[in-house]
């Protein structure tokens, strides 16, 4: 299973200037990588933040690439359509 996580409103809420974990994503995420699911952390904030998330929340090691989240996706089917594709809601 390959998963991309976002950080923003997922993994982390904001209060003011103040990040707040979502517990329940940070665990959803521990037991992804214990079951070999391979992860990947993405952010419109970028690589280099989404990679700082998760190394402040001690989660780094789960996955095993930082991207920013893309603006376009180029593929012959919508996302909506590829098959076996999930979405999970972080609430």
């Amino acid at each position: 299973m390959v998963v991309y996580v976002d950080v923003d409103d997922t993994l982390v809420r904001w209060v003011g200037t103040k990040r707040i974990p979502i517990p329940r994503v940070v665990g959803r995420v521990r037991q992804l990588h214990a079951e070999g699911a391979t992860l990947y952390l993405w952010s419109t904030g970028g690589a280099e933040y989404a990679q700082s998330v998760a190394n402040d929340l001690g989660i780094k090691d789960c996955f095993i690439g930082f991207l920013p989240k893309p603006t376009l996706i180029i593929d012959d089917q919508a996302v909506q359509d590829w098959n076996n594709c999930q979405h999970e809601r972080p609430i």
